[in-house]
Parts: structure tokens; sequence; C-alpha cells
């Protein structure tokens, strides 16, 4: 009965900016020595903890509105600063709140709901409070990504997040593979898209099967050996039909996994060998120098570069190493099982994945990173230059590419000038 809560404070847009105003300064142990007065630091953790309480209240309200703004400010916060303490005190509550919200909620309120369980499991790492998160949303993850008749957003939230967070927690085989088996019968269904013709394999859940199908690549390389051979067999010479698919992201998806199937399989066996390698090899040509007239010029631009390295992969066993800065450190991306993994979490983090990588003990253990590595304050300040020596840098930059640019763009330029 009484009176409606007031849920304009909490819309869409204000809950987001309420966050990103508690929670940015934290994406960075450095923004703590920038120039200027110091920052109560134990104060604001408090006022942040204060605030992250009141939302998880209103992850109860009767508004649908009001909890899904609850959900995104407390995946804003769970991604841009470790609040270990504050989340084991709260996992059960947490666990409750996300469990009624993917069952009861609509589309959008699933989707941030099975967002925060990953962040969740993210922020407390491989542990046993870990295990029992995911023995309670386990089985909620796996009915909605069944289900024919939910939304295919959710079901595609579902998904990703059912195969990151049994990455995270399973120690059981068992669990691994009915896992597996889950998110094999939803994306083996786009390799029927050819001979379909009920829509099963339609457009509509090609966002489905592409999630689908990048869960169970994350699962395939934390799998035994005798698995993974096993994977290989029944799917390699299945994938490649992905690669005709008319969405660009189906086709990346699995021109990457392609790539790490056979990576695995090469690490299994030095001597092994696939009998249609000819053929696979001229589709991935084909498409690393894709000029179709119909597609737009950045899915080109895009297609093209991952299907270079895609081809390297395949034909001369390379790959391309990627180098990730975060604070102080670097970390080498140097094969495509890391690069699978790197991804998968950078997607769920975003712009904290720097932040992650330096401060949280399980994605450090997962990439061996070691120990993080601890710095004080004054090292901080000796590593940061000061907001007006970056200024000057920054403007001479922009003047040096502006001069530059504007010489490319005159069509009256001497090219002898160049050079």
């Amino acid at each position: 009965g009484g009176q409606p809560r007031n849920v304009q404070p909490f819309s869409d847009e204000d809950a987001s900016i309420e966050t990103m105003s508690h929670c940015s300064g934290f994406s960075d142990p450095a923004s703590f020595t920038e120039d200027g007065p110091e920052v109560d630091e134990e104060g604001t953790q408090e006022d942040l903890e204060y605030k992250l309480k009141g939302f998880i209240d209103l992850t109860l309200d009767k508004s649908a509105k009001t909890r899904q703004a609850a959900l995104e400010s407390l995946k804003g916060a769970f991604s841009s600063k470790i609040l270990y303490e504050f989340i084991m005190e709260r996992r059960m509550t947490l666990t409750d709140s996300i469990e009624r919200c993917i069952k009861k909620g609509k589309s959008d309120e699933q989707c941030a709901a099975a967002g925060l369980a990953c962040l969740l499991c993210v922020q407390m790492g491989s542990g046993i409070e870990s295990e029992e998160v995911f023995k309670t949303l386990g089985p909620v993850l796996k009915k909605i990504v069944c289900d024919g008749t939910a939304s295919t957003q959710a079901r595609q939230a579902c998904a990703t997040c059912l195969g990151i967070c049994c990455f995270i927690v399973t120690d059981d085989i068992t669990e691994l593979y009915s896992t597996m088996e889950c998110l094999e019968n939803i994306f083996t269904k786009a390799y029927q898209r050819d001979r379909d013709t009920n829509g099963v394999s339609s457009t509509h859940n090609t966002v489905l099967h592409i999630s689908a199908l990048l869960a169970w690549t994350l699962l395939l390389t934390i799998c035994p050996m005798n698995e993974v051979k096993k994977k290989i067999e029944l799917h390699l010479h299945k994938l490649p039909s992905l690669l005709s698919c008319d969405d660009l992201n189906m086709r990346i998806a699995a021109g990457e996994t392609l790539a790490l199937l056979f990576e695995l399989a090469r690490e299994t066996d030095a001597d092994f060998f696939y009998e249609d390698m000819e053929l696979l090899t001229e589709k991935l040509r084909a498409l690393a120098t894709d000029g179709n007239k119909h597609r737009a010029k950045v899915d080109k631009r895009k297609q093209r570069s991952v299907f270079r390295d895609v081809l390297r992969a395949v034909e001369e066993r390379d790959f391309p190493t990627e180098m990730v800065k975060f604070g102080p450190e670097r970390m080498y991306i140097d094969c495509w099982v890391k690069k699978q993994t790197y991804d998968t979490f950078k997607e769920i983090l975003g712009s904290g994945m720097q932040y992650h990588l330096q401060s949280n003990d399980f994605l450090r253990n997962v990439f061996e990173l070691g120990p993080p590595v601890m710095l004080d304050a004054a090292t901080l300040k000796t590593m940061k230059i000061s907001r007006f020596e970056r200024h000057l840098y920054n403007s001479a930059a922009f003047k040096a590419r502006t001069k530059a640019r504007s010489k490319c763009r005159d069509k009256r330029a001497d090219v002898g000038e160049f050079f």
C-alpha cells in the first residue's frame, strides 16, 4: 500500500552519472596523486560503500526501472574498483538479488543482472564463495539460455555470464562439460543455416549463437587435452561453414575460434594434419582481401585485419604479438588462447580492465602476472608528469598532426615535399 517511491534520482542517465562521479577516481591508483589537494581516501571509500548499500537495497524495489538502474550502478562500481571485503560481507544478498532479477525481470533487467553476476565472480575470484554463487545462479542461467521464449538479448547475456562464471569457479570437470554442452546446443544451430528453412538459424538469433560460441571457446581453453581433441574432431570441419555467414561478427568469431582450435590441435599433436586445408585457406584468404562493394568500408577494414591474422595462424602457425600496458607493467599477448581470455574479460570490465590487471589477484593469476606490484604515493608521483607538461605535449602533438594532415589533404602539394 503506501506512497510510491520517488525513483527520479535513479533514472538510467542519472544513475550512470552518479556512479561515475564516485567510481571514476578509482580507475587508476595514480589518480590519488594528481596535482592538487590531498584526497581523504578513507572518507571517500566510506561514501562509496554507503552509496553501494543503497543500490543493493534498490535491487529489491518494486519499480523495474529503479532495479535496473541500481544493477547498472553496481556494475559500474564493481568494474572500476576492487571491493572484495565489501562484497564478501554481502555476497548472499547480492546473489539473491541477481537471481530474483534474472528470474522475474524483463530483458534489460536480466541483461544487467547477468552482467553483475560476471563482475561478482571476477571480484571474488576462484574460491568457495564463488562456487556457492555459481551453484545458485548456474541452473537459472542455463534455463534462460535454453528458453526459446525468452528474449534473445537476455539469452545472449546469460550465455556469456554462464561461460565466464564457469571459467572462474569450476573445479568440477562434470560441471564444466555440462556447461559446454549447454552452449554447444545453442551455437551448433548456426551450422544448419544453409539447410534450415524454418528460421531456426535466422539473423535474429545470430547474436545468441556468437555469444554461445565465444563462451564455449573460452571454456575449451581450460579443458583437459583428451577432451580438447574430441571437441576439435567434432567442430573443426563444421566451423568453416560459419565463415559464409552474412553477419560480420559471426564471421570474425568463427575465424578466431578456428585459429584457436588450430593452435590447440598443434599443441596436442605436433604433426597435426587438416584434410581440407587448401579449401579453408582459400576461404580465409578471400575474407582477408574482401572487396565487396555492398559491405561498409569499416566492416571490410575490420574483417581484413582479423582474417590476415587468422590466415597467418592457420598457414604459418604465427601470432602477431600484442602488448598491453597497465600502470608501470606490461603484458604480452602472444597466443590465441591468451587473446581469447583477454578479450572476454575486457568486454566485461570495459575501461576498468587495466585497473583490475594491476590489482585483481584472480586476473593476475589467469595471466601469470604474479602478485600485485605495490607502489607508494611518492613513486607514483615521480612516474606521473604534471598536468601542465601533459598539456604542452598534447598541444605540440596536435599541431604537428594537423600540419601533416593538411599537407596530405592538399591536392596541390608537391609529392617530393614529403621525402
